[in-house]
């Protein structure tokens, strides 16, 4: 009989699997209606999904708490417009947004891993506001107005070409990347790497008598996190033809931790989950009320409250269950 480990690692395939065969069937539908909205809002819900991801790796893993990840989100996002109005090349923008969030991870994390707790979260959220003011102040890249005019691309994938215009197309081509990062990202904190960074969380003060370097550790965790966002941003211009500065705000950051909260910190899935479910929500109670922030906080409080796991510390532990049951002899 498989062990718990065994048990929940096929829970987290099976609710992976199920959320990519719900989206391959979404797709279908969404193309059998022409549909062009809901196919865009799946396609936000997931590129912010990736943002979310990048905040669990911090906080579900290594403990640490940025109010910042919109930063490397959002100048993922205008590095990808840059290049793609100078080359529309989709590779090339994820290429640019990968080894920018490398550099652009590894000086933020040198200067913010320097202290922990609510001094991390402040300084994460410091220099996020500073580079926020710094773009919105800058001409050259729209100041207030942002970067408009991204063209439509093809995206070659060697046997089809995908237009960025097409919504199920580029909804399947956004889906594949962000399973692509969350797979990355599971593989990557399955190695003794991640057990290192559940240890830093749980007591770093022990880590350094393990023969490894607390500071290392936390840098390596940033850097991983910050590409993570990056590339997940380098997909949002391709979806809305445009940035704006307000992708480098404290609200997108703010909107990606409540995002994690929701779908369960520390689950890695439970970001993909959450930023589906917020999207609903902020759609289906903003057809009711304009006041639709104020009744999502009301559920969002009361999330915290009754569900302090999340929403896969309540789907999580059925799926292991009934993988129990069937694989008992």
């Amino acid at each position: 009989m498989p062990d718990a480990l065994t048990i929940a690692a096929r829970a987290n395939h099976l609710l992976v699997a199920a959320l990519l065969v719900a989206g391959l069937a979404f797709a279908a539908i969404g193309a059998a209606l022409n549909d062009t909205f809901y196919l865009r809002l799946a396609t936000e819900a997931l590129i912010f999904g990736g943002l979310a991801l990048s905040v669990d790796i911090l906080l579900g893993y290594t403990g640490l708490l940025s109010l910042g990840q919109a930063l490397y989100f959002g100048l993922g996002a205008y590095l990808s417009a840059l290049v793609l109005m100078a080359v529309p090349s989709f590779w090339l923008a994820l290429a640019a947004g990968l080894g920018a969030g490398l550099v652009l991870g590894l000086i933020g994390g040198i200067i913010a891993i320097r202290v922990r707790g609510v001094y991390f979260a402040l300084i994460t959220f410091g220099l996020a506001q500073v580079v926020a003011k710094v773009v919105y102040n800058t001409r050259s890249l729209g100041a207030s107005d942002g970067l408009l005019g991204v063209p439509i691309i093809n995206i070659d994938l060697g046997l089809a070409s995908v237009s960025s215009a097409s919504p199920a197309g580029f909804f399947l081509v956004v889906l594949a990347v962000i399973i692509g990062l969350y797979a990355v990202s599971a593989y990557i904190l399955d190695t003794p790497f991640g057990r290192l960074l559940i240890a830093l969380r749980a007591n770093d003060r022990r880590v350094p008598f393990l023969g490894y370097r607390t500071a290392s550790l936390r840098l390596s965790s940033f850097v991983f996190a910050a590409v993570i966002a990056t590339v997940s941003g380098t997909l949002y211009p391709m979806l809305r033809g445009f940035v704006s500065p307000e992708l480098l705000f404290f609200s997108t950051s703010g909107n990606a931790v409540i995002t994690v909260l929701l779908g369960g910190v520390g689950t890695l899935m439970g970001a993909l989950y959450g930023s589906v479910l917020l999207t609903v929500l902020r759609s289906v109670i903003g057809t009711w009320t304009e006041h639709h922030l104020m009744i999502i906080g009301l559920l969002f409080m009361g999330a915290v409250i009754f569900l302090p796991n999340g929403l896969m510390g309540l789907v999580r532990p059925t799926v292991e269950r009934l993988l129990m049951r069937k694989a008992r002899p």
